[in-house]
């Protein structure tokens, strides 16, 4: 059997209720979300349930996209996000196993594709 420790995030951002800065679905902390770093992201409910996980290259721009775009697995439930956590993964092999790991391990909510425990 393989042992995989899921590493702690690096950076946790928090949705702030009326936020009196710019703001994206309440989320004053993208500054703190590395641009052109890799990882992975999960976004967690108000009950700590985690949502989705997802990774990326480039992780500010992705995360964003998710609360911008039409086509995200989560456009009809980001009012539902409450937390994002960060891990800065470099090796785009270790992002691909991190994230189909936690994703079936924590039964991510709205994750459709790699789930494997249906």
């Amino acid at each position: 059997m393989i042992n995989i420790t899921i590493p702690e995030p690096h950076v946790s951002i928090t949705k702030q209720v009326d936020p009196e800065l710019s703001n994206i679905y309440g989320f004053t902390d993208f500054h703190l979300i590395p641009r052109d770093m890799g990882g992975i992201f999960m976004f967690y409910n108000e009950n700590d349930e985690l949502l989705f996980v997802g990774k990326a290259r480039k992780l500010r721009p992705r995360i964003k996209k998710h609360f911008e775009d039409t086509v995200s697995v989560i456009k009809m439930n980001r009012e539902e996000v409450t937390k994002i956590d960060v891990c800065l993964i470099g090796d785009p092999v270790h992002r691909e196993i991190y994230e189909t790991y936690i994703i079936n391990e924590y039964k991510a909510k709205y994750n459709v594709d790699k789930v494997l425990y249906k």
